[in-house]
């Protein structure tokens, strides 16, 4: 089998390089760096993760044109007009939900960190309320995955927004008062930027991927099937 696939010693020196000098022209002239040291590299992540994630999250997408982001930012309501993205980032999406539907498993690599992660981020109004009600009646079930030993070692406790009090329609005493409180489900966990080219990133990657799984699966199963375009790779 191919060797695990991983980033290069250029990777983050190209990302802090064009941290400094985010301008168009200037990323033109090193296109060829770019899809060498970092889009190339990516890729090929992408394209291994496609084959293991059918080993323990067969519902989830891995495909260079759903899972990349593209490196140029979207500047028309922001204030920050700057033209490009300084990091390199995917995402892993179920398939009967659109890209950026439901919880998803993401990987970053940035001038300062690698970052593996997953969960639910920003979930729209109709999306959290339906989230919300399957943690109501299935509580112990996501208690049981957050809690195991080896999910609190690699992410400590959930990351995420959360409200200060019970949402509308749910008792202040109900026993999963501080599971429904949240806005956001988030695990993550960082490295160095230079971890993004040992030779133990892949591996890591699906360490730590396969002990997310479990919480994605439990977040999507009350939306599955009622997003109306399905993703298909």
């Amino acid at each position: 089998m191919a060797q695990p696939p991983r980033f290069t010693p250029r990777t983050i020196p190209f990302l802090r390089a064009l941290k400094r000098h985010n301008d168009r022209d200037w990323f033109r002239a090193r296109r060829d760096e770019y899809d060498t040291h970092v889009r190339g590299p990516m890729v090929d992540v992408i394209d291994r993760l496609a084959e293991d994630l059918r080993g323990f999250a067969p519902e989830l997408v891995a495909a260079p044109k759903i899972s990349l982001f593209r490196i140029y930012r979207d500047t028309r309501f922001s204030e920050d007009k700057s033209p490009l993205k300084t990091h390199a980032a995917a995402v892993f999406p179920h398939r009967e939900l659109g890209r950026l539907e439901g919880a998803v498993l993401y990987l970053e690599v940035a001038p300062t960190r690698v970052m593996f992660a997953g969960g639910l981020h920003a979930p729209a109004s109709p999306e959290l309320r339906l989230i919300r009600a399957h943690v109501a009646r299935r509580y112990q079930r996501l208690r049981g995955i957050i809690g195991t030993a080896a999910f609190r070692r690699t992410f400590g406790a959930l990351d995420g927004r959360v409200m200060q009090r019970v949402p509308r329609g749910y008792a202040k005493d109900h026993p999963a008062a501080d599971l429904l409180r949240r806005r956001e489900f988030l695990a993550s966990k960082e490295y160095p930027a230079a971890f993004a080219a040992d030779p133990k990133f892949y591996r890591e990657l699906l360490r730590v991927f396969r002990q997310i799984a479990p919480l994605v699966g439990f977040l999507n199963e009350p939306l599955v099937g009622r997003v109306k375009d399905p993703l298909r790779p």
